[in-house]
């Protein structure tokens, strides 16, 4: 008898190494997929995997900058995201104006306004001390005003047929080719932050800043490159975004501030910084965009599906959000 229950007790290290966060996040919309199909017939086949998984991706790209700025601890969420992911998109909508052209000249000045807009994040929280939930939110006003300032409300241009045909539309087979773009990132986000010096820093950082310092890490440079690619990569998701909406309006991005943060913390990266990865945000972000799915399904009420989404939303943050200890 103990001799079995030794045998069980040396077997649950090996379960739980295989039971990372991003693997219990993915199960977890494995599980609802077909939970779905209980409560809604007809919700389980492939062209709703395929769309699910469509919706998914523009999440999760959106939130990719999000997992860089929350691994990085220091209390860091950027709640700039949603309206650099607006800006990014109208950039596109204006300066392409439907010129298919003009897609990649235009997304390398997109990639370069996002990433000044964070680079800016980043010195006021270096150098001015600036909380960073402070710094980022006024940056979001800055950036709405200079929104509002700049089209005054008139959003004028076109998008190229192009970038609906390659992000929308089936690329190979019924996929289209956002899901082939979300995959592509996710493998280099992978290799950003496992086989990267930067990546490397970034969890020294995120665990504890005193150390990284003492072990020779430039913190206060990782802390602004983390904002910078947190701004790059969210406008690199406006511009992603435009492929699929067609146009723009001012506040696009408004809907995937908080789901940005939720996808990250329930793929299993602490708030306190030091821990995560971005396989575990794609999960996160199949399991928020399976709910908002599952709601649909039931036909409810707009405002009901809010509100029963936000309370799901604490729900999951509360259980995979707890931390042990808070590490500065």
């Amino acid at each position: 008898m103990t001799e079995a229950k030794a045998k069980r007790s040396s077997s649950l290290p090996n379960l739980t190494r295989y039971l990372t966060p991003p693997v219990i996040a993915l199960l977890l919309a494995i599980a609802l997929f077909l939970f779905g199909g209980v409560i809604s017939p007809g919700f389980v086949n492939p062209n709703q995997a395929i769309n699910i998984v469509r919706l998914a991706a523009f999440l999760g790209i959106i939130a990719a900058g999000q997992t860089l700025v929350i691994i990085s601890g220091g209390e860091g969420i950027d709640l700039s995201v949603a309206s650099i992911v607006t800006l990014g998109a109208i950039l596109t909508f204006r300066l392409t104006d439907g010129q298919n052209e003009l897609i990649l000249p235009v997304l390398g000045v997109v990639l370069l306004v996002g990433a000044g807009i964070g680079l800016v994040n980043g010195l006021g929280i270096v150098f001015l001390r600036i909380p960073p939930l402070v710094m980022t939110l006024a940056m979001a006003g800055v950036v709405q005003g200079l929104i509002l300032q700049v089209t005054r409300g008139q959003l004028e241009g076109d998008t190229p047929d192009l970038m609906s045909e390659l992000i929308a539309q089936p690329l190979i087979g019924p996929l289209p080719g956002v899901i082939f773009l979300w995959i592509g990132l996710g493998i280099a986000m992978w290799l950003l932050l496992e086989r990267t010096p930067y990546g490397k820093m970034l969890f020294a950082v995120g665990i504890n800043r005193t150390t990284a310092t003492l072990s020779g890490v430039r913190v206060p440079l990782v802390v602004v490159l983390t904002y910078a690619m947190s701004g790059m990569l969210a406008a690199f998701g406006g511009f992603v975004l435009l492929g699929f909406t067609d146009t723009v309006f001012l506040n696009l991005g408004g809907r995937y501030l908080f789901p940005s943060i939720a996808a990250v913390v329930v793929g299993g990266t602490l708030l306190s910084g030091g821990k995560g990865s971005y396989w575990g945000t794609m999960s996160g972000a199949l399991v928020l965009q399976l709910i908002n799915s599952l709601l649909q399904a039931q036909g409810l009420p707009e405002a009901t599906q809010s509100i029963i989404l936000g309370v799901v939303l604490l729900v999951l943050i509360s259980i995979y959000g707890r931390q042990r200890a808070f590490r500065l």
